[in-house]
């Protein structure tokens, strides 16, 4: 059957589905569009602002980008972005799903055994640092902070403690160190000169009230060596 949308300016819609087909959600983005859609406007409000924040970096690293969902955002505003995870399960897919237009490097690495063979000039981690364990997070920081260059910038962006009496009981079995914006300030000072805190609620990222903040951004700024 030929199919003819009633607007012409339309129809190549059509004609990609059936020379490209449609593009695929992976495992996590999947779920969450089916059990609860809004929750992806969240995820991809998070990461325009690590986009804005490192347009012009020309090389930079994804720390746990799990089913690579909202890497592509980034990737319209840096030419390099190397995506890593610790999980093969997400990176096999990611791979066997690359886009040749969005074009993302994917590797399996776990940041708790050294820092990211290559030079970087920027690295970035979205709801990761909240899974690892409170006795492990100096080796995970200090790792990032050492697979960028001497003047690098990292983003961390995790939910807030506060905001862990409305998590479902599925994020809370994972999310194991949350943290107020005041501790999390000083966890990112231990390792880079410079950390700018953020707040955000649904989309807004904003300078507010910390303790009524659902998530927080440390955006942290030349790392400390030795």
């Amino acid at each position: 059957m030929e199919f003819k949308t009633k607007e012409p300016q339309y129809q190549f819609l059509i004609d990609m589905e059936e020379g490209e087909g449609l593009q695929k959600m992976g495992l996590m983005s999947s779920q969450v569009w089916r059990d609860d859609p809004r929750r992806l406007g969240f995820v991809l409000a998070r990461y325009k602002f690590v986009s804005k924040m490192l347009s012009g970096k020309k090389r930079v690293a994804e720390i746990g980008c799990a089913d690579a969902f909202g890497t592509r955002v980034v990737r319209q505003e840096v030419p390099e972005v190397v995506a890593v995870d610790f999980d093969p399960v997400f990176i096999e897919r990611n791979q066997k799903e690359q886009s040749d237009k969005w074009n993302i490097e994917f590797r399996v690495h776990d940041l708790m055994t050294g820092p990211l063979d290559g030079e970087f000039d920027a690295a970035y981690s979205c709801d990761v640092l909240e899974h690892i364990l409170p006795e492990d997070e100096d080796v995970f920081v200090k790792n990032i902070a050492g697979s960028v260059t001497a003047n690098g910038v990292c983003i961390f962006g995790s939910p807030s403690l506060e905001s862990q009496t409305y998590a479902s009981p599925a994020s809370k079995e994972g999310h194991v160190n949350c943290k107020s914006g005041p501790d999390l300030k000083e966890l990112m000072e231990k390792h880079f000169e410079n950390v700018f805190l953020f707040s955000m609620n649904d989309e807004v990222v904003h300078t507010g009230y910390y303790p009524m903040a659902h998530y927080l951004f440390a955006l942290c700024v030349t790392p400390k060596r030795g």
